[in-house]
């Protein structure tokens, strides 16, 4: 593999990557916790944008029980849009011939 080849492709890695990166904001994942009486929504990059609580989930003498809730659909949502992302990366990379092995 010549040099010439290997920058073209870095290029065209990187445009494609800066492509990814904009389609992730878009992507939305939503993670839930008690059955769906907790539900968090997210971007494909992990930031929260939304946070659902039904009301039945709302005990004022248990707040630690709703506050754990939220952290699992949190997580839960910060995982699945992990994953997307890392599939979306898997499908990028799938055309360009490396001269080494991918790490995932």
């Amino acid at each position: 593999m010549d040099i010439q080849n290997l920058v073209a492709q870095a290029q065209q890695m990187q445009q494609r990557a800066q492509q990814l990166e904009a389609a992730l904001l878009k992507v939305t994942v939503t993670g839930s916790a008690g059955g769906g009486m907790v539900t968090v929504e997210a971007d494909g990059k992990g930031n929260v944008k939304k946070i659902r609580i039904d009301p039945a989930a709302v005990n004022p003498s248990d707040i630690e029980m709703l506050e754990d809730l939220i952290t699992v659909a949190a997580v839960d949502a910060q995982k699945k849009a992990a994953e997307t992302a890392q599939r979306e990366m898997r499908t990028l990379l799938g055309g360009i011939n490396l001269p080494f092995p991918l790490p995932f």
